[in-house]
């Protein structure tokens, strides 16, 4: 028989609990304290079950019977109501306890336990924080792409679309990781994609014409300054390696007798391990730096204490101080200046050229296929690059006429 709100205002308490049913394992448990509770009892895997649907009057009549229905719609489907309420409980419970903040944060741990750079994690640190006024303490599975892009717009409004571009991605790393550990369900920035101004494309300063470069590797084989900053400058040209990757170097990494320098995987931008060939003159200006700097962990430490490695901005200020403009070159840029005249020359084939820059892609056979096949050729080019290198600081030509290369020859240490 099925009840109506009246008869269940008129229900009395009394000595012992008393069990009114509405139906189909619907019933209302009147306690001797006078409290109303809604039960429903079902069987599941052949047991009598029971499961609270909550306390009358705060959960009517008529809700308490479209709990029972949905009740009967799992266990149609197979489910336990009684489980799926504790999966819902725990879900609704992680909603509203687990912010964006502390999700970032985890993730953030995260990163660092799996080894990412120390100057990556830096930079998404830098970039969460951005976001945490708008962010961090709302529960992330609330938060909707509309709250997102008005965040973004604001770093927009100050011109700084390279920013807002990398917060959304940050942003969406976050989400991405809530999602793996059941903290949401989707995530919003997926959305966004094309909603933010594109940020206009500056290339890191170059000089990829022979004759300028000469101009440059000039001023850097005479800079005045640190003997250090100045071998720095000067492996940039001959190995053009990404600049950390040099700056933070260590005296482990290098073998000077196999003419070899490894760096690790924690520095490669590609996360893999990455080994070049060092052309004589590279091995000799290592072995000067080596009576300098060789005592320490560091094959270039900074100038006032051993441990910490020469900073960009003193290999940048040294190229402002010999004369060489933030628009005309960087360090960054010799990458891009080798990269060019070693394509230009016709000499080398571009694969060989991608492989000594560490540009391999993640593909497991075709990065084995690049060390083990363009290893040779890369030791050849080294060296072909070192005589080049001499033939245009001295203006004498074309450098390949060179039998060998001896610029580190005219260092006066």
């Amino acid at each position: 028989m099925s009840l109506s709100d009246a008869q269940i205002r008129g229900l009395r308490p009394r000595p012992t609990p008393q069990k009114v049913s509405d139906g189909g394992g619907l019933h209302i448990l009147v306690s001797p304290t006078g409290s109303k509770l809604w039960r429903l009892s079902y069987r599941f895997g052949a047991k009598q079950k029971t499961i609270a649907l909550g306390p009358y009057p705060v959960v009517p009549l008529a809700e308490a019977r479209q709990k029972r229905d949905e009740a009967k719609r799992l266990l149609r489907n197979g489910t336990d109501p009684s489980h799926h309420a504790k999966i819902e409980k725990i879900r609704a419970q992680i909603a509203t306890a687990t912010t964006f903040g502390a999700v970032a944060d985890e993730y953030l741990s995260k990163a660092v336990r799996e080894g990412k750079a120390p100057a990556t994690i830096v930079k998404k640190r830098w970039l969460v924080d951005l976001v945490r006024p708008d962010l961090g303490v709302r529960p992330i599975a609330d938060i909707t792409a509309v709250e997102i892009l008005a965040t973004l717009r604001k770093v927009e409004a100050k011109g700084n679309y390279e920013t807002a571009r990398r917060l959304r991605a940050i942003i969406g790393q976050v989400f991405r990781y809530a999602i793996a550990i059941s903290a949401a369900s989707n995530d919003p920035t997926f959305g966004l994609r094309g909603a933010l101004t594109a940020p206009t494309v500056v290339h890191r300063a170059a000089l990829t014409e022979a004759k300028a470069f000469g101009g440059l590797l000039r001023s850097i084989w005479e800079y005045p300054g640190a003997a250090t900053t100045r071998i720095a400058l000067q492996l940039m040209a001959l190995l053009y390696p990404r600049p950390g990757e040099l700056r933070l170097a260590e005296w482990t990494e290098f073998d000077l007798d196999r003419a070899t320098w490894t760096i690790p995987a924690r520095r490669t931008k590609m996360r893999r391990e990455h080994r070049k060939p060092l052309p004589a003159a590279a091995v000799t200006l290592l072995r000067d730096l080596h009576r300098l700097t060789g005592k320490g962990r560091l094959a270039f430490p900074a100038m006032h204490t051993t441990s910490r490695s020469l900073s960009e901005n003193t290999l940048n200020a040294a190229l402002r101080r010999v004369g060489i403009t933030k628009d005309e070159a960087t360090s960054h840029g010799f990458r891009a200046s080798a990269s060019t005249l070693l394509n230009e020359s016709g000499r080398w084939l571009a694969d060989a050229i991608e492989a000594e820059l560490g540009h391999v892609g993640a593909d497991d056979v075709r990065r084995a296929y690049h060390r083990a096949t363009y290893w040779d050729e890369r030791v050849r080019m080294a060296e072909w690059w070192a005589a080049e290198i001499c033939g245009m600081k001295d203006g004498t030509g074309i450098a390949s006429r060179l039998k060998t290369s001896n610029c580190s020859a005219q260092i006066d240490l």
